[in-house]
């Protein structure tokens, strides 16, 4: 798989409530942005880099080629985020990752291509490490799009239940630590800073 053929979607849209209503991506870790933690780690694994972002969109403008809004009101969940960008996607591959891990694999999207490779009636790749499964971090052809759509309009919302229809493969990062550690509120951030 070439860069060229394949986008990096940054998941930034979500209303934040576990921050106290926060822009979880712009919230800060070490004095950077935590978008901007993942977008360094992100950009040198795609060709373009867009994120999925419901407000502040000129900030997050400056570290994306492309920002992408929900088509779907009222902070609908991260699949709604990518509907969106399925929806107007020009390269065959999109590469999601949550905007709150810091730590994101450098070697996400090599490793994903790989599972996918294995498994060639796999319809998407997923990650996961010696702890879980991390949906939203996914490699996903283009062509999933209207699957997915069809699962939104029939009021579906949970990643879960997504992937319930459809054959998964999953890349094991149990070598490495915590690579998916993420931020979901502000205790965790807390405890990341004092952690060092």
């Amino acid at each position: 798989m070439h860069l060229d053929e394949l986008t990096g979607l940054i998941l930034a849209g979500g209303a934040g409530r576990r921050m106290g209503g926060r822009d979880k991506g712009l919230v800060t870790l070490d004095g950077r942005a935590l978008v901007d933690w993942t977008a360094e780690r992100l950009r040198p694994q795609v060709g373009r880099l867009w994120i999925s972002a419901n407000r502040n969109a000129e900030q997050y403008a400056a570290l994306a080629e492309h920002i992408v809004a929900d088509r779907l009101d009222g902070f609908q969940g991260p699949l709604a985020g990518i509907a969106a960008a399925l929806a107007v996607i020009e390269t065959p591959w999109l590469l999601t990752c949550p905007c709150d891990t810091p730590r994101l694999p450098v070697d996400l999207g090599a490793r994903l291509a790989a599972a996918l490779a294995a498994d060639p009636a796999a319809d998407l790749a997923i990650a996961a490490d010696s702890q879980r499964e991390h949906p939203l971090h996914a490699l996903l052809p283009a062509h999933l799009a209207p699957n997915l759509d069809a699962y939104l309009a029939a009021g579906g919302r949970s990643v879960h239940g997504w992937l319930t229809g459809l054959r998964v493969a999953v890349a094991r990062f149990d070598d490495a630590d915590r690579p998916f550690a993420n931020l979901n509120d502000t205790e965790q951030l807390a405890g990341i800073r004092a952690a060092g």
